[in-house]
């Protein structure tokens, strides 16, 4: 796989691992139904505990972004939104544009950040 992470960044380890699987699977680099490396071989290649590859899994399941089945591993299956994924969804874009109306941006730019942030999408 093609996961870097930074051990020294305050960024928690799981997360770094999660990030990039999310922006992977929105670049097309990982697909429908790619199989994602089994936990205890990503653990052992990058030194880790495999309880935090596991984490970073558990975060993909629960986003709607993988699905685990047992002993088959873990398999990516971005595409069907669910209500519960247009609630979070609208839940975090919510949260991020309250904390940047507080640090004084506005509607405008607000929305300026986020059309450059679209058209880096694939």
């Amino acid at each position: 796989m093609f996961i870097t992470l930074s051990p020294d960044s305050d960024v928690p380890l799981f997360k770094q691992i999660h990030d990039e699987i999310v922006a992977a699977i929105a670049h097309g680099q990982l697909r429908d139904g790619d199989k994602l490396d089994p936990v205890r071989r990503l653990a052992a290649d990058f030194g880790i505990n495999p309880a935090t590859i596991k984490k970073a899994y558990d975060k993909l399941v629960a986003e709607g972004l993988a699905e685990t089945a047992g002993r088959s591993g873990t398999v990516v299956r971005p595409g069907a939104r669910t209500a519960a994924q247009s609630q979070q969804l609208d839940e975090g874009l919510t949260r991020v544009a309250w904390l940047a109306r507080a640090q004084g941006f506005t509607v405008s730019e607000i929305r300026d950040h986020l059309d450059a942030i679209l058209k880096e999408l694939p």
